[in-house]
């Protein structure tokens, strides 16, 4: 099926494209900063445009109909090439540019990276702001399916073919306890570690899934006493208690400067987990786009150097 574009108005297609990506009217309207009576308006005019269904309303959303599935790609792809077009001939200077990305960082990039990738942008590009959305293992909430977020940062797994995925850095785990601690010197052993209590790590994305595949390559078991949703909290929990936990090498180095709290090394190897960044393929030519992707490849790349961490 062919559609010849200079027949047809070209408006729709942004529209047919947010619906084919949110599966959902609702959000697609609020993606686009359109009400939903004009979104279902426009999706009317689709259906008479294309001669076809294009989505059938289900319990929790839409479903695209084979026609739709079939004009999605290639449409998409038009888009893609039509913003690679316009946006390659943008000049883009840091220096004296006043923008704002949205970023969306998984919770150990937001404690462990972002300052360092905001002070490098307070130097060179200050006119150049960030904003942070939340991080999640379905990647379309975090808006960078669609292209709204910038780029995401952590763990990437099962990236949707329109995203571009990026290696920036492999980070290892260590083990934390308080200063004071009773049973634990210089360094902790696979016995005291399997006794302990500890405190477990959860935030949204993939760290935790890979630290519970380290211990069980390693036959090393954990009982957890307590789970929390971020790393911002889990230096205090240990403060006060005699619980142990195990954290990225990046977070360590920030908690060895808390004289309640001592860092050791896992008494097993428990290997590395990448840190990657992905973005929307529409955005591998935009001038500053590529601009901030090389600064923050830039930064993590210094700082893995600095950690010891193995760096792409």
């Amino acid at each position: 099926m062919r559609i010849y574009l200079m027949r047809y108005d070209l408006n729709l297609l942004p529209i047919f494209v947010a619906l084919m990506e949110e599966r959902n009217v609702t959000r697609a309207a609020e993606r686009l900063g359109m009400t939903q009576p004009a979104m279902s308006n426009a999706l009317s005019r689709l259906r008479a445009m294309l001669q076809d269904q294009l989505f059938i309303r289900e319990r929790y959303g839409i479903q695209p109909t084979p026609v739709a599935l079939e004009l999605a790609p290639g449409i998409a792809d038009a888009l893609a090439r039509l913003d690679d077009a316009i946006l390659g001939q943008q000049d883009f200077d840091p220096a004296t540019a006043e923008r704002q990305f949205t970023i969306a960082p998984n919770g150990y990039v937001e404690f462990a990276l972002v300052p360092a990738i905001v002070a490098r942008l307070a130097e060179v590009a200050p006119g150049i702001k960030l904003r942070l959305t939340p991080y999640s293992n379905d990647l379309v909430e975090t808006g960078v399916v669609s292209g709204m977020t910038a780029m995401v940062l952590g763990r990437i797994t099962d990236p949707a073919d329109n995203l571009v995925v990026q290696h920036l850095m492999d980070e290892g785990l260590e083990c934390v306890v308080r200063s004071g601690h009773p049973e634990i010197g210089d360094a902790i052993t696979r016995d005291q570690f399997e006794r302990l209590r500890h405190v477990n790590v959860m935030p949204p994305g993939r760290i935790r899934a890979g630290l519970h595949q380290a211990l069980a390559s390693q036959d090393l078991r954990r009982a957890v006493a307590l789970s929390v949703t971020n790393f911002f909290a889990v230096a205090e929990m240990v403060a006060v208690t005699d619980y142990c936990t195990t954290l990225p090498h990046l977070i360590c180095r920030r908690l060895r400067h808390d004289p309640r709290l001592k860092v050791l090394a896992a008494p097993v190897d428990l290997g590395t987990f990448p840190v990657e960044m992905g973005w929307h393929v529409r955005y591998r030519h935009d001038p500053a786009h590529r601009w901030l992707r090389g600064l923050v490849a830039d930064v993590v790349r210094g700082i893995g150097r600095g950690n010891g961490a193995g760096v792409a």
